[in-house]
Parts: structure tokens; sequence; C-alpha cells
């Protein structure tokens, strides 16, 4: 059986860690680097770190911030946020990155997907979807953090992103996002069981029922945590620690 894999994400505007509900009303938490040191230290699996406002400024400002990351942290780093070329992605990667979340530029050049595979492999290109829902079983892709509408279809954009050479998807529900209410579970199951691809959950977390819920009830292969780490209701040893007993098959503290 594969272990679920346990994430912190970080949200980066600027110098620091942000917070919101729905990817909007953000709040300052503080320095990236002292989240990212806390929760490496308390046993996390991954970090994903995504620059909030890079799509609105052509670039992705997190390479500082990584390469500091990168000096005293020895898990995969995702980095995701204004990603538009091989280059990019090259750049972030030689900072420490060891993937890379793209959403806007796929959704405007698809073929940016196969030419990152073909270069750095599918385990190196990881494609964000926003996701808000339009009817009972359907979801649209938004990009730049929540706010642009694509028109695409959630699960078909995903059956094609993979198609293309996608290694994994980035799952985010803009509608739960920061609620601390819960996954979109119709929506993280729709996604995994279209794809043969992990699939990373992140939306929703406010406890370990939710937790379990998501991975007791949908194929998803990873939960992305945010506001219930930053905001203290939960600690990453605990999280473990209580899936475990709950029969998650999570990496051993």
């Amino acid at each position: 059986m594969s272990r679920i894999r346990l994430i912190a994400r970080l949200d980066i505007k600027g110098p620091n860690v942000i917070k919101g509900v729905h990817l909007e009303g953000l709040r300052v938490m503080g320095d990236p680097q002292d989240f990212a040191r806390r929760y490496y230290e308390d046993g996390i699996d991954e970090l994903i770190y995504m620059d909030t406002v890079a799509s609105l400024y052509g670039r992705n400002h997190l390479t500082e911030i990584v390469s500091r990351a990168a000096e005293n942290i020895f898990v995969p780093m995702t980095i995701g946020g204004g990603i538009r070329s091989t280059d990019d992605v090259r750049t972030l990667l030689r900072c420490g990155a060891d993937k890379v979340a793209v959403n806007t530029a796929a959704t405007k050049r698809p073929e940016l997907i196969s030419e990152v595979a073909r270069q750095f492999g599918s385990q190196c290109m990881v494609l964000g979807i926003e996701a808000k829902r339009r009817s009972a079983d359907r979801w649209e892709c938004y990009t730049d953090n929540g706010r642009e509408p694509t028109g695409l279809d959630v699960v078909e954009w995903s059956r094609r992103g993979v198609e293309l050479g996608a290694g994994e998807i980035l799952l985010t529900s803009v509608d739960r996002e920061g609620t601390a209410e819960g996954f979109d579970l119709e929506l993280v199951r729709a996604v995994a069981d279209a794809v043969p691809v992990p699939v990373i959950a992140s939306g929703g977390m406010g406890n370990m029922g939710h937790l379990a819920a998501v991975l007791s009830e949908t194929p998803a292969s990873a939960v992305a945590m945010a506001h219930v780490l930053h905001y203290g209701l939960a600690a990453v040893p605990d999280i473990r620690r209580e899936a475990a007993a709950a029969g998650i098959a999570v990496r051993a503290a």
C-alpha cells in the first residue's frame, strides 16, 4: 500500500506567508522560513510554495526563498506561480525545487506541460488546478489565484494534462480554500478517478475528520494543509499520529 503524503502549503506574497479564504482577503502570517523550518522539524513529508501574485507580475519571485529553504530543509519542495517556460523551471530547480506546479501558463499554452515533462521528467511537472464548482457534478478551472475563469472543465482538463505529461495534480478547491470546513470530496473523487497519477487534495482541511474523510472516501494520494497548520489547530506530529491510529497509511514518525 502506498503511503499518503502530508504536505504543508505555503502561499507567498512578497516576503510573507499569507492566508485567505477562497484565495482572497489575504492576511499576513509571517516569515516563510520560520514556517517551513517548523513544519520540516515536525516531520512534514513535503512542502508546496505558491507565489500568489506571480501571474499578475509575470514572473515567480520565490527563488531567494527557495534557495534559503534548501540550505536547511531536506524534503521535496514543489514551487508554483508565474512559471511560463522551461527556463523558469530550470531556474527554480537550480534553487532547490524538486517539482514545479504550473496552472495559468498551462491553460494558455498546454504544450508547456509536455515541454517541462520532456526536459525534466513527468515527476517534476505538477499540473496546478484551481477549481470552482459550477453544478452538482461540474467544476471550472480558474487561474490567477482563483480570479480568472478559463471555461475549462476540471475533469477534462485533468485528463488532458496527464496525457500531455503531467505526473501529478495539485487540486485546489477555491470554494473550500481557507474555510476549514472540509475538502470538496466530490471534486477530489472525480479527478482522482479520472487520472492515473497522484492527486494532491488542497483546500478545506480544518480537523482530523476532514483528513480521514478525504482519504477514506476518495483515491487522493496526498493532502496539502495550510489553515490547520498556520493557525495552530493541529501540529504535524499529532496529525500523523492520529492518521496512523485511524488506519491511514502514513509515514512512520
